[in-house]
């Protein structure tokens, strides 16, 4: 049976899905699609994780949106003259896993009528839910959750990106009872860093 594909979101922006996609797409040897790109369309997402992944089996899949602007991906549609269509946004041809890294958190708007939670549903994803540690985190993380668990959306795993902190994950993986994989903050970002990291991640 094909599997199903593995969408990465995060609890807000700046949480660390690039490099949890890539550490994900080097331990699986998996495909990898950004759907929507806002801005810096010169060092995309997809650029940066091609650069990180060493194996020579994954496929880095053409995104379906590629917007000019840095801002929600609603708005950087509308500056760009344009209307994301959720009908578009299709999964890329692939027998191999895939991996779906999003913008910005679940309720990012993709226009005035989708969110990017819908877009999980549509493309029948499980999720990777990153998670990182600040004040806040917590009731975020847990939001985030509740909202997944509420659309019946499986969350595959919870990933904390950077500094541990273990009160806050105790009393996430108590709530959501639910292992917690930690992907540390690269003082060195390349393939091999990656590349060692992954091997040693029991996923």
């Amino acid at each position: 049976m094909k599997k199903k594909p593995i969408f990465i979101t995060g609890i807000g922006t700046e949480i660390g899905k690039t490099i949890v996609s890539a550490v994900l797409v080097q331990k699986l040897q998996a495909d990898y699609w950004k759907p929507v790109q806002s801005g810096e369309l010169d060092t995309s997402d997809t650029m940066i994780v091609k650069k990180l992944v060493s194996n020579k089996k994954s496929v880095f899949h053409q995104e379906a949106y590629r917007l000019t602007q840095p801002f929600s991906p609603h708005l950087s549609a509308a500056l760009d003259g344009i209307e994301i269509e959720l009908d578009k946004i299709n999964l890329p041809q692939t027998e191999n896993q895939l991996i779906i890294e999003g913008a910005g958190g679940l309720m990012v708007p993709l226009n005035d009528k989708f969110l990017m939670i819908d877009l999980i549903e549509k493309l029948d994803a499980e999720v990777v839910l990153v998670s990182k540690n600040y004040l806040g985190s917590i009731n975020h993380t847990l939001l985030s959750a509740e909202l997944l668990k509420m659309k019946k959306i499986k969350i595959r795993s919870l990933i904390i990106s950077g500094e541990s902190n273990q009160s806050t994950e105790e009393i996430i993986s108590k709530y959501l009872d639910i292992a917690i994989i930690r992907v540390p903050f690269f003082n060195t970002l390349n393939k091999s860093t990656i590349s060692e990291f992954a091997l040693k991640l029991d996923l």
